[in-house]
C-alpha cells in the first residue's frame, strides 16, 4: 500500500559551493525547504537525483568540438541533447516547522568514463551548467495515530533548478587535482604503457603519454601495446 503524498513541500537551491577539505571531490548544495502545512515536521529522509540539462545553454565552437564525442555533430543535437543523470545523493533533514535550510552533499568524480565528467571538462571557463534536482523520500510528521506520528511521501514532482557556475566545478577540481587529472585504463593497456616507459627510459607517466602520442602522430604507432594505449587516450581527448 502506497503512502499519501506530503502536501505543500517546496524545494529551492540557495547556493552550491566547492568543498576544499573533503576527502574526495564534493560540492555542497544549500537547500531551502518550505512546508505549507504549518505542522511540525519531525524529520525527512530525503533522496535526490541530480541531472544535467545540456539543452538549456548555448555552446561556442570550442565547446561544440569538445562535446562531439558525447552528442555527435552539431546538426544532430536536436535529437541527442537530452538531460542525463549526473549523480544520486541523500540526506536526513532534522525537524522544523514552516521552513528550514539544509546542506546536501553532492559527491563528484573526475573519472572520464563518467558522462558528467566528460561533459563538464568540455565546457569553457565561463558560463553555467544547467542542473535539475529531483526530490523524493519520506516525511515524518504529526499524525492522528496512537503514536502521534504520521508518515507521508515527498511528492514525486518536487524539483529545483539551478545554474551551477562552471567556475565552481573548476575550483572543485583544482582543490583535489591541481594541474592534473586521471583516467582508468584496461590492465593490458596499462602494462603496455609500463613496458613502453621502461624500454624508452622515460621518467614519468606524463612524459610516457606525450611520447606515445607524438610517435602515433609521426609514424602511426610504436607497437601493438602503444597503439592500443594511444587509441584509448585519443578517445578520452576527443
Amino acid at each position: 500500500m502506497s503512502l499519501p503524498a506530503a502536501p505543500g513541500l517546496e524545494f529551492s537551491v540557495r547556493d552550491i559551493v566547492a568543498e576544499p577539505y573533503s576527502a574526495a571531490p564534493q560540492l555542497t548544495a544549500r537547500l531551502r525547504i518550505e512546508d505549507g502545512s504549518d505542522e511540525p515536521v519531525h524529520a525527512i529522509v530525503l533522496r535526490c537525483q541530480v541531472r544535467i540539462e545540456p539543452q538549456r545553454r548555448p555552446y561556442d565552437q570550442a565547446e561544440q568540438d569538445g562535446l562531439r564525442g558525447l552528442f555527435g555533430e552539431r546538426e544532430r543535437w536536436s535529437d541527442t541533447l537530452r538531460p542525463f543523470l549526473w549523480m544520486q545523493c541523500n540526506t536526513t533533514v532534522q525537524g522544523f516547522t514552516g521552513s528550514t535550510e539544509v546542506d546536501l552533499a553532492l559527491p563528484c568524480t573526475y573519472d572520464f568514463d563518467v558522462v558528467g565528467s566528460r561533459y563538464l571538462h568540455a565546457l569553457g571557463e565561463d558560463g553555467t551548467v544547467p542542473i535539475s534536482l529531483l526530490f523524493s523520500g519520506t516525511v515524518f510528521a504529526r499524525g492522528g495515530g496512537r503514536s502521534g506520528l504520521g508518515v507521508r511521501q515527498v511528492p514525486w514532482d518536487r524539483e529545483a533548478r539551478y545554474e551551477l557556475p562552471v567556475a565552481v566545478w573548476r575550483q572543485l577540481i583544482a582543490f583535489h587535482f591541481p594541474h592534473s587529472g586521471w583516467i582508468r585504463l584496461d590492465h593490458d593497456v596499462l602494462a603496455g604503457f609500463a613496458d613502453f616507459r621502461e624500454r624508452r627510459g622515460l621518467i614519468s607517466w606524463d612524459e610516457t603519454v606525450r611520447t606515445v602520442l607524438a610517435d602515433a602522430g609521426a609514424d602511426g604507432g610504436v607497437g601493438a601495446c602503444a597503439a592500443a594505449a594511444s587509441d584509448d587516450l585519443d578517445e578520452v581527448v576527443r
